[in-house]
């Protein structure tokens, strides 16, 4: 019989994204008291623009966790160093300059952070490497605002150890750094638009990229317990994201899509709770098993064209591009209190 069972790896790497979340509202909290407690224009100006590209940070941070489908809390030892923080940076205790050098520091463990949910993904799956791709700009941006933290440290430093300005050459040397950085990633992993999320269009087909990349996984794999872990993933994957579609997505499609097309979406995702429940009482080790599984990826891809032909052209044709954005946003939102009621339920039946 086969089970959806846990990996611990895949759970280790949830909990460490939660932890980048948590640090990254830390950073914008932050970014927030600075631009209150700073009188200089020109250092203002570079905190805006980190705080900017934070807030949407957030929002890619908030896509990784939907997409990787796993939720789980930050370590406890991480809550408990930023609730520190946050008194420290809202208390007398620490000079201007000492807040931002502890707020350098944060960057730095969120590059770090970022950095080794990457190379841990690297050994766990493609799936997972699909699902937090998008933490590359991230991972830069953080990069980069670690160099502009330096500049702005070496300006407030002196000026509180002598009571004069730093010369400017050192602020020139650290802007050429950012360029240089900016310049090394490209335009692919760095945000210069104003978009605040991804459209609905591109949250699902990252849904859709990321169960082929499982299905295909667990078709090659002949080791029992990574078949039980693909499954699970599947399983979870794939609920999750039929649940949020059909209660976001399918009703807003609805009227321009029309009436026989969104009932045949919701048909088709009807069909896969049994098949589910079926597979789940066959050895993983039995043909039949990847015969199932076959079966159920070909009703997966079937389902899959439809939305990204059909259904994707009938939104980009009646929804605007802050529409589509906005509903993307609402089925982030569906999927992860999905997820976090699936976890729930899920503790609870180990409890009993």
């Amino acid at each position: 019989m086969v089970t959806t069972l846990d990996d611990t790896k895949r759970n280790a790497i949830a909990v460490k994204l939660a932890d980048m979340k948590l640090l990254q509202q830390l950073c914008i909290d932050n970014e927030e008291l600075f631009l209150r407690d700073c009188s200089d224009g020109e250092i203002t100006d570079s905190i805006r623009r980190m705080l900017d590209d934070d807030r949407k940070n957030q929002g890619i941070l908030d896509t990784v966790v939907v997409q990787y489908g796993i939720q789980k809390n930050a370590d406890s030892t991480v809550q408990q160093m930023v609730q520190s923080i946050r008194q420290l940076m809202q208390g007398s205790e620490l000079s201007f300059f000492e807040k931002v050098f502890q707020h350098e520091l944060l960057k730095h463990q969120q590059v770090m952070n970022g950095l080794t949910i990457h190379k841990a993904a690297q050994k766990v799956g493609a799936d997972v490497m699909a699902a937090i791709s998008p933490l590359n700009t991230i991972n830069f941006e953080n990069r980069a605002h670690q160099e502009q933290l330096k500049g702005i440290l070496e300006i407030l430093g002196v000026r509180e150890l002598t009571g004069q300005d730093a010369d400017q050459g050192i602020w020139s040397r650290v802007q050429d750094a950012i360029a240089a950085i900016s310049g090394a990633v490209g335009s692919a992993v760095t945000q210069t638009s104003d978009k605040q999320d991804m459209n609905i269009q591109d949250v699902l087909r990252m849904d859709h990229n990321k169960v082929n990349i499982l299905f295909t996984e667990l078709l090659q794999s002949n080791n029992p317990q990574k078949i039980q872990e693909y499954f699970g993933q599947i399983f979870k994957d794939l609920s999750a994201h039929a649940a949020a579609e059909e209660e976001v997505v399918y009703p807003r499609v609805r009227p321009f899509y029309g009436e026989a097309n969104t009932q045949e979406l919701y048909d088709e995702q009807a069909r896969w709770g049994p098949v589910f429940e079926q597979l789940k009482a066959i050895s993983p080790s039995a043909p039949e098993f990847k015969d199932r599984i076959r079966q159920l990826m070909d009703d997966v891809t079937d389902h899959v064209r439809q939305e990204e032909s059909t259904m994707f052209a009938s939104i980009r044709n009646n929804m605007n591009t802050r529409e589509s954005e906005e509903l993307a946003t609402q089925f982030k939102a569906a999927k992860a209190r999905i997820q976090q009621q699936m976890e729930r339920t899920k503790t609870e039946a180990y409890e009993y």
